[in-house]
């Protein structure tokens, strides 16, 4: 019998150790608005959030100019009839449909894509976040 309450208590022991501990208690919130500021700027990454944005802004407009002032012109040359590719419509039933600001923000928006996918590409080739 006694190896029966020895395999008991060795058990209770193990479920003690398995038993997962209460979690520690919050930290207090923080008091007066320039605490409170300071942890809503640290609690959602608004620095980083507005450094990515600002970027953004940026790409998006050195890829138009890419595409209006380099990738156009290139593709007008074959299309040599066509003439400016941002003028482009065709007319149907007496409307005319103007697209050729569409293909330029489509063709604008595969390479801004394409851009942002090597950028993540790269950033996760090295573990940055």
């Amino acid at each position: 019998m006694s190896s029966d309450k020895e395999i008991i208590a060795e058990l209770q022991k193990i479920r003690e150790l398995l038993t997962p501990k209460p979690a520690p208690p919050a930290p207090p919130p923080p008091k007066g608005l320039a605490a409170e500021f300071k942890a809503f700027l640290t609690n959602y990454k608004v620095l980083g959030l507005a450094v990515a944005f600002i970027l953004g802004v940026y790409l998006g407009s050195l890829v138009q100019a890419l595409v209006t002032d380099l990738i156009l012109p290139a593709i007008g040359i074959p299309l040599s009839g066509i003439g400016n590719l941002s003028t482009y419509a065709v007319t149907y039933a007496e409307q005319d449909f103007q697209i050729g600001a569409f293909l330029i923000a489509v063709i604008t928006f595969i390479i801004v894509a394409f851009v942002v996918f090597l950028i993540v590409k790269v950033a996760t080739r090295y573990k940055i976040q």
